[in-house]
C-alpha cells in the first residue's frame, strides 16, 4: 500500500469520525462533571467495594424504544461518563469535545479552501489568458499578499475586525480571512499553467478558427489547471487548520464554550495541565494526523507530476 492510499484511508476515516459525532459522542458538549476534573482516560469507572442494593423487577411496566435517537456510546449511568480521552479541568468530555470541535475546525477549512480556491482560480485563468496590464495587475496584487507569511496576514486581518460577534457572523468573517490569504497561492500557480497552455498550438489552431476566449478557456485551459488547482487545495489544508487553531489560541477566534481544536488547546498550554493531563493534547495530535494524511496525498499527487 503506497504512502498516498494511507492518506487516503486516514483523511476519509477522519471525515466519517467526524461525520459521525453526534452518534459517536461518549456525553454532552457542554456536561460538566466537577469531580472527574483532569480526569485520566478510562473506557469504566468501577468501585471495589460496593454494598448490594435491594432489587427488584418490576413485570408490567412498558419500556419505549426509540431507534436512531442520541449516542451510540454512551454510559447508562448519567453520573459516571465514558471518558475515552479523560476529562478538561471543568470535568467535560474530552473525546466529545474533540469530535465537535473537529468539524467545527475541519469546516471551517473546507469553507475557506472553497472560496480561495474558486477566487484564486478565476483570477489566475483570467489573469493567464488577458492582457498584459491585467496581468501584471492581478500577479502584483498576489504578490503583495505573499510577501508576508500567511500567517501573519490572517492574524493583522482578523485583529483588524471586531473581537466579539455572532457565532455565524464570527464563522464568515474567518472564512473570508482564509479566503484571502490563500487566494493568491492557487491563483498564481493557475496563472503559470494557464500562460503555458496558451503558447500549445492547439490552442492557437483555435483561436485562428475563430473560437471564443470563453470556449477555449472552458475547454482547453480549465481542464489543464484542475490537477493544479487540487495540489494546491491540498496543501493549503493544514494551513487553514493551523491558521484557525492559532487565531482562537490567542483569543482572535472561537471562544469558550464553543469546541474548537484551537480553543481546546489553550488549556492544554497551560504548565501544570500539560505535566499532569497530557491528554489535553489530543488535539495537537488530530491536527498533526490531518496535515499527515493530507501532505501524503499532496506528495504523491507532486511525484506523478514530475
Amino acid at each position: 500500500m503506497n504512502a498516498a492510499r494511507v492518506g487516503t484511508l486516514l483523511l476519509a476515516l477522519i471525515g466519517l469520525v467526524t461525520a459521525g459525532a453526534p452518534w459517536l459522542s461518549t456525553s454532552d458538549v457542554s456536561t460538566q462533571h466537577p469531580d472527574l476534573a483532569l480526569a485520566p482516560p478510562s473506557l469504566s469507572r468501577r468501585v471495589l467495594v460496593e454494598r448490594l442494593p435491594p432489587t427488584y423487577r418490576v413485570l408490567d411496566q412498558r419500556l419505549p424504544i426509540t431507534w436512531f435517537s442520541g449516542s451510540l456510546v454512551r454510559s447508562a449511568d448519567s453520573e459516571e461518563p465514558l471518558l475515552p480521552l479523560g476529562a478538561d479541568s471543568l470535568g467535560r468530555d474530552q473525546w466529545t469535545r474533540l469530535l465537535h470541535g473537529a468539524r467545527l475546525s475541519l469546516g471551517l477549512t473546507l469553507a475557506g479552501l472553497a472560496g480561495a480556491v474558486s477566487l484564486g482560480a478565476l483570477l489566475g485563468l483570467v489573469a493567464g489568458s488577458g492582457g498584459s496590464w491585467l496581468d501584471t495587475t492581478v500577479m502584483r496584487l498576489a504578490d503583495l499578499f505573499i510577501a508576508w507569511p500567511a500567517l501573519y496576514v490572517v492574524l493583522v486581518l482578523r485583529a483588524a475586525l471586531p473581537l466579539t460577534m455572532p457565532f455565524g457572523a464570527l464563522f464568515a468573517l474567518m472564512t473570508a480571512v482564509l479566503t484571502l490569504a490563500g487566494w493568491p497561492i492557487v491563483a498564481r500557480a493557475v496563472r503559470s499553467v494557464t500562460a503555458a497552455e496558451r503558447a500549445r498550438e492547439s490552442i492557437l489552431a483555435a483561436e485562428a478558427a475563430g473560437a471564443t476566449p470563453a470556449w477555449i478557456m472552458r475547454r482547453h485551459l480549465l481542464p489543464a489547471a484542475v490537477p493544479v488547482v487540487v495540489t494546491q487545495a491540498l496543501l493549503l489544508v493544514p494551513a487553514f487548520i493551523l491558521a484557525e487553531a492559532t487565531l482562537s489560541f490567542v483569543g482572535l477566534g472561537f471562544s469558550e464554550p464553543t469546541p474548537s481544536w484551537g480553543t481546546m488547546l489553550v488549556e492544554a498550554a497551560q504548565p501544570f495541565t500539560l505535566r499532569h493531563a497530557p491528554w489535553l493534547l489530543a488535539p495537537a495530535a488530530a491536527i498533526a494526523l490531518v496535515t499527515l494524511s493530507v501532505n501524503l496525498i499532496a506528495a504523491r499527487r507532486r511525484d506523478v507530476k514530475l
